[in-house]
């Protein structure tokens, strides 16, 4: 592993997966263009040594590929973070000292586990307080055009329950509103939350540090769906994936313990009594605006950092961004876990088109009647997995890629019988419910069916073309038929699909806004699964064709304000291409 941020981006540089920019380039809109042209076609990590206006270099592509994310975390691939996983589970001794001494060259696994505690640290070399504190020295970034503000996207935001001591470490993004105040997006269900919420009722502030840099593998910890274990937190688990323990030093104005080896840390506190600030809109990791929202406000009090310090960043937008590869690594380090609780799981994914909480396929070893139901409800309730929207449960197919996932359901899929709906909870940065937070669940059985389960369905044929003039584009695949439509009217779609169903070869439907390639599976499903709610958006027409509407929705459909895409403007594109192209990155 890395001792801290240097050594990686040393490591990436003599890999050639590093390059240095030293053309001066703005925080504001454009490192966005030259690194989502990184993102989409797998290029390097990107350092920024001249950022304009400000006094740090920034990087940012960290985790930029499936095999950049794998090596931050000290494997060679991702799957390898489930057997790394599945050899702590198998730590069970047998009976006597032979069994005992069996287990000793295992425990090496464990021996990073516990964070160690120094007295100095790097990331104090320079100690800022009070008004010395100008958050307006970093490359804090601007990612898109129609963002509230600058944000910092990358932090480890450090916090203890106020009853229990417990330590928490979240991502959480952090809206600048002057030289010591940040916004806290402190979501209701984010442990961060829990801990303000206490202080609340206890009438005190909390104290806050939020850490910006270190090994690679801290950021990651900060966004690993933990579960509330006692005496244990993320940088426990940072621990266990690099071997050896994290160095923590004790920040300078608040009671708290920080990563020794981190760029940055910032200290406060955020105060329950004060009301709170209106943070965003931001550019999320949906792909689309979330609007402004009231959220506390972090007060700022130190400002450490190394000598040479580089300011980590990263976007998030219209899929793939590198988000997706932290969530695989989640996902591979989390199965055997679901395993445990759900036995009959070969494998699971959540395809980067999902945005992590809108689609899982997942395959299983099926035994008996309604056993893909069972494993998606319990799949439900499992964590942060309570966000997901759709399930597909398949018996013969690997869940990735995760478009042929589908397919391979939609062979044994009899909508009438193999479709069932609920409702739960939801990413609350989901703009498709009526409702904050609270949306419909989809369940797909595409698994072989069993004699209990009735006939199984006849092979799928390829839907033939959708004569209809409010059609403005088509793709089919066998059982599926995608289209594109101008919407213009509430029922628009109803009575599309009342007439496309006539096509006893359409068993899933998929109908999206006129701009949407239907051929291009992933940009078809991301923009479908992010505009729908299963509870109004999904119907099984004509007893045998499944319809999915991902289409705007309009007011008089019961929909809340929609969004806007994040995109950047023509004139930072154009302005940025011959970079692009000199840097190697198209454009």
């Amino acid at each position: 592993m890395f001792e801290n941020l240097g050594a990686y981006l040393n490591e990436l540089e003599r890999r050639g997966e590093l390059v240095r920019v030293r053309d001066e380039v703005s925080a504001e809109l454009e490192i966005t263009a030259l690194a989502d042209a990184a993102f989409k076609s797998g290029g390097p990590a990107l350092l920024f040594e001249n950022v304009r206006d400000r006094d740090f270099p920034l990087v940012i592509g960290l985790y930029g590929t499936p095999e950049r994310t794998a090596r931050a975390l000290g494997v060679d691939r991702l799957d390898e973070l489930a057997e790394k996983v599945q050899r702590l589970l198998e730590l069970k001794p047998a009976g006597g000292l032979a069994g005992a001494l069996a287990l000793l060259p295992k425990l090496g696994e464990l021996k990073g586990l516990f964070p160690r505690k120094v007295r100095r640290a790097p990331v104090q070399e320079v100690v800022l307080t009070g008004e010395a504190v100008d958050l307006g020295r970093l490359p804090v970034q601007t990612c898109w055009p129609g963002d509230g503000g600058p944000f910092v996207t990358l932090p480890q935001v450090i916090t203890k329950d106020p009853e229990t001591g417990e330590y928490n470490v979240g991502m959480y993004r952090m809206q600048v509103f002057g030289p010591r105040a940040t916004a806290m997006h402190w979501q209701l269900y984010k442990t961060g939350r829990k801990h303000f919420e206490k202080a609340r009722k206890l009438g005190k502030r909390l104290e806050v540090a939020v850490a910006l840099g270190g090994d690679p593998v801290l950021a990651y910890a900060a966004t690993a769906p933990l579960p509330e274990l006692p005496g244990l937190y993320e940088y426990h688990l940072a621990g266990f994936l690099r071997g050896r323990p994290v160095e923590l030093v004790k920040a300078k104005t608040v009671d708290l313990w920080v990563p020794a080896e981190a760029e940055f840390v910032l200290e406060g506190y955020v105060d329950p009594a004060e009301p709170f600030v209106t943070e965003g809109p931001f550019g999320d990791h949906t792909g689309f605006y979330t609007p402004p929202s009231p959220y506390p406000l972090f007060h700022v009090t130190a400002l450490t950092h190394r000598r040479g310090a580089v300011y980590p960043s990263t976007v998030v937008g219209p899929p793939p961004m590198e988000d997706a590869w932290l969530i695989e690594a989640s996902e591979r380090l989390f199965l055997p876990a679901a395993q445990l609780v759900l036995p009959e799981i070969r494998d699971y994914h959540m395809p980067p088109a999902g945005v992590a909480h809108n689609w899982v396929n997942v395959e299983i070893e099926k035994e008996y009647a309604g056993q893909g139901f069972k494993v998606a409800s319990g799949l439900l309730g499992l964590g942060q997995m309570m966000s997901t929207k759709v399930v597909v449960v398949t018996s013969d197919a690997p869940p990735k890629p995760g478009f042929g996932a589908l397919l391979a359901a939609v062979r044994h899929l009899r909508p009438e019988h193999d479709v069932v709906f609920g409702k739960g909870p939801t990413d609350e940065l989901d703009h498709a419910p009526a409702q904050v937070g609270f949306s419909g669940k989809l369940v797909l059985d595409g698994t072989v069916k069993l004699e209990a389960e009735g006939p199984a369905a006849p092979p799928p044929a390829r839907p033939g073309p959708a004569e209809h003039p409010e059609v403005t584009a088509q793709h089919a695949w066998p059982g599926v038929l995608a289209v594109t439509v101008e919407k213009r009217r509430p029922g628009q779609v109803r009575a599309l699909a009342r007439r496309l169903a006539a096509d006893p070869a359409v068993r899933l439907l998929l109908v999206a806004d006129d701009g949407i390639d239907p051929a291009d599976p992933d940009a078809l499903m991301w923009w479908v699964l992010a505009n729908l709610d299963p509870a109004r958006d999904a119907w099984v027409e004509a007893g045998r064709t499944l319809v999915l509407d991902g289409t705007r929705k309009l007011p008089e459909e019961g929909a809340r304000p929609w969004p806007e895409v994040a995109r950047l403007d023509e004139a930072t594109l154009e302005r940025l291409r011959p970079l692009a192209r000199k840097l190697g990155l198209g454009g």
